[in-house]
């Protein structure tokens, strides 16, 4: 710890926890003899289930695996052999570019029909990590 007071990474030694204190109350925090147990309330409500995300999970990962430039949405939907355009939206599209796996060719019109998508740097990350799977 001190050497990071002293390249000034710190304000000062020993600073951090009562302005954890000050931000949250005491019950988020649990003490015991070999552990500390910090829950840390959320700001925005947990909806979906952990089925939802995991189907979401598999969805996305499917649709970034057929990613060769950029494309349509109906060229996406050819591609993964699905017809239901808003199922689509909703379980494949929706969710990679909320992930910023997916951008947008037109991000100020996102309804446009000349709209098209590519691979965010993110997503062709994510992309190399699956192949290595």
């Amino acid at each position: 710890m001190r050497i990071f007071k002293d390249l000034d990474l710190v304000e000062q030694l020993g600073s951090g926890i009562p302005r954890i204190l000050q931000a949250y109350p005491k019950d988020c925090f649990y003490f015991s003899e070999n552990f500390l147990r910090i829950t840390l309330p959320s700001t925005e409500s947990v909806i979906r289930t952990m089925q939802d995300t995991m189907q979401d999970t598999m969805q996305v990962r499917e649709l970034l695996k057929v990613f060769t430039g950029i494309h349509t949405r109906e060229e996406l939907q050819q591609i993964l052999g699905l017809a239901n355009r808003d199922y689509f939206r909703k379980f494949y599209l929706k969710p990679a570019i909320e992930a910023n796996l997916i951008g947008l060719t037109l991000p100020d019109k996102p309804t446009s029909s000349k709209q098209q998508y590519f691979l965010t740097q993110k997503g062709e990350e994510f992309v190399r990590l699956l192949k290595k799977d």
